[in-house]
């Protein structure tokens, strides 16, 4: 059977919306990547802040709070590059 014209139409609306729907997803996804990157640099960045004041209290308590903060520098960096990729 042929298709009409209203067929057509009705067809070309739906993978439209369709289109749209996938693109503003996309762009949540990336939206909600970035943020958390950002979330994750700035609790590296204190970390890093009361690793450099800890360092009076103690040695071992300096260090670990510094490779703390080498931690959550390094997930933040991943976390930005994946959001990036898209």
């Amino acid at each position: 059977m042929a298709q009409t014209k209203a067929d057509r139409q009705a067809a070309a609306k739906k993978g439209a919306a369709t289109r749209q729907r996938n693109k503003v997803k996309t762009q949540s996804q990336s939206r909600g990547k970035r943020a958390a990157s950002t979330r994750q640099g700035r609790a590296a960045a204190d970390q890093a802040k009361r690793a450099a004041g800890s360092a009076v209290g103690g040695v071992k308590k300096a260090a670990k709070s510094a490779g703390g903060a080498a931690k959550s520098a390094g997930k933040s960096a991943a976390s930005r590059a994946g959001a990036r990729k898209k």
